[in-house]
């Protein structure tokens, strides 16, 4: 049973774009259909320049300084992106929820997708579940999905990197 399909799958998303950004809008259209969205009408630089607004907006969410700071700033996203709630079995694959308008183009449905999602992500698991990596380097945005909600690192990689500087910098003061 799929319940939320805009909350992990939608920051996911968002944080993939928003670190490597598309570069023109049959990569955005590309990497959108990778991550399972349903494309109705063509994808055009109109989408991608809709798509680098959204994603700018989002990144100030994740940057925000305090919870206060995060919801107000993604209240404001929703404002401009979400509709009513509404029923639709539009693929075939089942009845779902969709927080938007039909027949959007690719921009104002990722606008909509990201906000409505990283409100029900952040709202379901916690305010603290949007971040960048702890790394000082790495500027790299996740969304902890972890069991325990204390991921601090966005992959294996960095938190071995950082792990070994800890122990290089213990082992230098004595």
């Amino acid at each position: 049973m799929h319940l939320n399909p805009y909350g992990e799958d939608a920051v996911n998303l968002a944080a993939d774009l928003a670190n490597r950004r598309p570069t023109d809008a049959t990569e955005l259209a590309d990497r959108c259909r990778a991550a399972g969205l349903v494309l109705d009408l063509p994808v055009t630089g109109q989408d991608l320049a809709r798509a680098e607004e959204a994603l700018d907006a989002w990144e100030k969410v994740v940057d925000a300084d305090d919870e206060a700071e995060r919801a107000e700033l993604l209240n404001s996203m929703l404002a401009t992106a979400s509709a009513c709630p509404r029923l639709t079995n539009h693929t075939g694959g089942g009845w779902h929820v969709h927080y938007r308008d039909d027949q959007l183009p690719l921009g104002a449905l990722l606008l909509s997708l990201i906000a409505v999602g990283t409100a029900l992500h952040l709202a379901g698991r916690g305010m603290h579940r949007l971040r960048r990596c702890t790394v000082a380097e790495c500027t790299t945005i996740f969304a902890d999905t972890s069991r325990t909600g204390r991921q601090r690192y966005c992959s294996p990689p960095c938190a071995n990197r950082d792990a070994v500087r800890r122990h290089r910098a213990r082992t230098a003061h004595t």
